[in-house]
């Protein structure tokens, strides 16, 4: 559904446009309603979900028993500082200043079209991520048998 890599500039109230080539699309799947939610696998992002993908992991999260800490620690990052937001008549959205802090958006940042859902990357977080590479190590069963 989404895909592609776009430089996205934050206002001084934590505003961003979405991209136009995503906005109708934005639109008509998803009502022009996202959740926002933390990445709780990487510093420095923010997952950005269309409202039916994100009732899906919500109730797949909160399935989860709490009695790991693992668990709880997924959901309090993903449900527990989710935050619904709704594209404006310009097609911009606000970003929490809590979760901008947290994850390092200032002025600059990346917002990437991952399939089901966009992430939101810090400049310099993006930038950093960008830079590795993966070695043979870091390979895992099922990436042997890509072809790119």
């Amino acid at each position: 559904m989404f895909q592609g890599e776009t430089a996205i500039t934050v206002d001084d109230k934590g505003r961003l446009a979405v991209p136009t080539a995503y906005r109708e699309l934005v639109a008509r799947e998803c009502a022009n309603r996202l959740v926002i939610a933390y990445n709780p696998f990487e510093l420095g992002c923010l997952y950005l979900y269309p409202e039916k993908e994100w009732q899906r992991v919500r109730d797949s999260v909160n399935a989860l028993p709490s009695t790991q800490r693992a668990h709880r620690n997924l959901q309090l990052k993903l449900v527990g500082a989710a935050t619904p937001v709704e594209l404006d008549g310009n097609g911009r959205i606000s970003i929490p200043a809590s979760h901008r802090s947290a994850v390092g958006i200032e002025k600059k940042a990346v917002l990437l079209g991952m399939g089901d859902k966009f992430e939101l990357w810090s400049e310099q977080a993006h930038h950093a991520q960008i830079r590795q590479t993966l070695s043979d190590d870091d390979l895992s069963e099922h990436m042997l048998d890509l072809k790119l």
